[in-house]
């Protein structure tokens, strides 16, 4: 079965309000698949009141967009207590409807495809917010209801069968891409960094501010490191605000941690692409774009390790206990001095990472949730 013969129903809220990384996942793969479905046969469906007028100007031209007036909180409560409305109520007749973000809705005649793209709410549910903690009840829920689930990583795809036993024929890992603009990316200009307070040479983090990316541990490495040697160069911190604790700098000299806030991707790969090298102390990730999007700009990288960010980055970061803020330091200031691999061997893994192939999987998860179902 070809890529024409099924039509594909997608969730493309997460196209609406600022990127997330769930957002950039549901672009790119829309995206990818635009290039190889005909005209209007793939629909996109955005499940909220708000925003879904723009939802036209941001997925591909090729893409039918059918989303009609349907209030997130409502649809929730009656998927959840009587399996009302189907999905195709809202996105019309489709033989497959993939639920991008962790909550598949009631399907009638469609085969329901779920992507869960980690268990955090699950393995370390302090460091999520409310809405998250919600899906405690909601994804099993949707796994049920899904003939094929999706994970970006072995990692996830192993978490997902050992908390909710799906077989292994119902769950196919779709590695995600890394968009070529990033290994394209110059370092931002002397005159936008000296407009913002940032040298020439800088550690970077990326992410929301939240308890999860664990960047009060980071902080903390990097107080220790500052009080040792004073040729560190600062901390960049790119991320709009979450929720939790504010970030303590107290222990830091003024001016050596530079938060940035929100940036729009031209610019953050612009600051990603000069940094020095980029720390990803995250507690858990389902798979981690930042980290081998900075692999795909050439620059070094300090990971957690986790057995996520082992698979993604293989063998071109340095990793340790990001939990230890003593380990942390030292891998800073080891990748400082002597970064693990070279600008081409980490560009190269980067390289290994294409939306096009994640397409190309998610494809076939479309084409086994249409057989399972028959």
């Amino acid at each position: 079965m070809g890529w024409a013969e099924v039509r594909i129903g997608l969730d493309a809220t997460p196209l609406l309000g600022r990127m997330t990384g769930v957002g950039t996942y549901t672009s790119n793969l829309l995206g990818a698949l635009a290039h190889h479905w005909p005209q209007d046969e793939l629909v996109a469906t955005a499940f909220t009141w708000r925003g879904r007028g723009s939802l036209g100007a941001v997925v591909p031209a090729r893409v039918l967009v059918r989303s009609p007036p349907a209030p997130a909180r409502v649809l929730r409560v009656t998927w959840a207590s009587v399996g009302l409305p189907p999905v195709e109520a809202l996105s019309g007749s489709v033989d497959v409807f993939h639920a991008t973000n962790f909550v598949l809705p009631p399907v009638r005649r469609a085969a329901g495809v779920v992507t869960v793209h980690d268990l955090s709410f699950l393995r370390y549910p302090e460091t999520v917010s409310a809405a998250s903690l919600a899906y405690r009840e909601l994804v099993p829920v949707s796994i049920a209801r899904a003939a094929v689930v999706l994970c970006p990583s072995r990692a996830v795809a192993e978490q997902i069968q050992d908390a909710y036993a799906v077989p292994s024929d119902r769950i196919l890992v779709t590695p995600l891409g890394v968009d070529p603009q990033w290994s394209a990316a110059l370092p931002p200009t002397p005159s936008w960094r000296a407009a913002r307070g940032i040298p020439r040479d800088y550690l970077l983090a990326v992410g929301t501010l939240e308890p999860r990316k664990n960047l009060r541990a980071l902080v903390a490495a990097y107080a220790g490191l500052v009080a040792a040697r004073a040729d560190v160069p600062p901390l960049v911190i790119a991320g709009g605000a979450g929720w939790g604790d504010e970030l303590d700098l107290r222990a830091i000299p003024q001016g050596r941690v530079i938060l940035t806030g929100h940036l729009e991707l031209p610019v953050l790969r612009a600051l990603v692409a000069g940094a020095t090298l980029l720390a990803f102390p995250s507690i858990d990730e389902g798979f981690g774009l930042p980290p081998l999007e900075a692999l795909a700009c050439g620059v070094p990288v300090v990971a957690n390790d986790l057995p996520v960010t082992r698979e993604v980055l293989g063998d071109q970061a340095d990793f340790c206990d990001a939990g230890d803020p003593r380990a942390l330091a030292e891998a800073l200031l080891a990748a400082v001095t002597d970064p693990h691999g070279t600008d081409g061997s980490r560009r190269a893994r980067a390289a290994e990472f294409t939306w096009s192939r994640c397409a190309e999987v998610t494809h076939s998860a479309y084409l086994r949730a249409v057989a399972l179902g028959s």
